[in-house]
């Protein structure tokens, strides 16, 4: 990534290019041009706040709606607490907070980014955390509820190409026999290859969390279920599409009936599996599922990672 990020600054700012089509959305404005007045130092903002990208796979700023979006950036905290930040080399955060210093006269120039220790031949490349964060993603569907790996698989198959362009070539990385599935082997090699110092026995139980139908390989779509960005759970018609699913009769629950079908259907479909999700998710006891109730077992330990996952 080192090598990649030394050509990409050389390009945008020796050859005074930068990425003029995004330069408009809203994740990359500087605060100067929320407030009117802005020079050059705009272009340093947003190639700093694709920096932060590449190494956590999220925005520094982030909200529901656009407004919310220019606040935090007006606002200007930034997240390096949250995984995967601790396990970012110091010169790599310190060039980030560099690059977002709200006010563009303390901002550093791309001159002094070029020189930057972090992107200099001979500093740390060893900064793998979006690769990090994807892992930590893993772990976390590996403790869902077979519901809500269901749900989150309804997700992923309606999520538009650009969404998961990401996450769409680690795969392409990691399926190096170009099968259209990722094997126990590939996985294991493919999570070495990114840094991941997992035991076999740890690989293992990722692979069979994260193989949803249970055939011993992990498919495109599995794997985007398993690792897609979690704020697609905050937004209701991601979450009213996955509900739908679910409801055949569009009666508004989900009744144990219904559970058991689309269980069935990827032969998860026991007994037990469906009382405990029953048990854990029908909180006013009526034996089905509202979409309230439903949403609450999504956005399930969301807060504690709200930023990152």
């Amino acid at each position: 990534m080192l090598l990649f990020m030394t050509n990409w600054f050389s390009v945008v700012f020796l050859a005074g290019k930068i990425y003029r089509d995004i330069v408009g959305s809203a994740y990359y404005v500087a605060p100067e041009v929320l407030r009117r007045s802005y020079g050059k130092e705009v272009d340093i903002w947003s190639a700093g706040v694709i920096l932060y990208i590449l190494l956590s796979g999220v925005p520094p700023f982030w909200a529901e709606t656009e407004k919310g979006i220019f606040d935090a950036i007006l606002k200007g905290d930034i997240d390096f607490e949250s995984a995967p930040w601790p396990s970012i080399s110091r010169s790599a955060k310190d060039l980030v907070r560099k690059m977002l210093t709200q006010d563009p006269k303390k901002r550093i120039t791309s001159a002094q980014v070029l020189e930057h220790p972090w992107i200099k031949e001979d500093g740390e490349a060893s900064d793998k955390p979006i690769d990090s964060a994807v892992l930590f993603r893993m772990k976390q569907f590996r403790a869902m509820n077979k519901l809500k790996k269901l749900a989150l698989k309804v997700i992923a198959e309606n999520l538009s190409a650009e969404e998961i362009k990401g996450l769409k070539a680690m795969f392409t990385n990691m399926d190096t026999d170009k099968s259209g599935t990722i094997t126990y082997e590939e996985l294991k090699t493919g999570l070495a290859r990114l840094g991941s110092k997992l035991s076999e026995a740890e690989v293992k139980q990722l692979m069979e969390a994260a193989d949803v139908d249970g055939n011993g390989t992990i498919d495109y779509i599995e794997f985007i279920t398993a690792t897609m960005h979690r704020h697609k759970l905050e937004r209701d018609e991601h979450l009213y599409k996955a509900f739908q699913h679910f409801d055949k009769d569009q009666s508004g629950f989900i009744t144990r009936d219904e559970l058991e079908t689309a269980m069935k259907e990827y032969g998860m479909g026991d007994e037990a599996s469906i009382r405990e999700i029953i048990s854990e998710v029908d909180t006013d006891n009526d034996g089905r599922i509202n979409y309230e109730e439903f949403c609450t077992m999504m956005r399930s330990g969301l807060q504690q990672h709200a930023k990152l996952f």
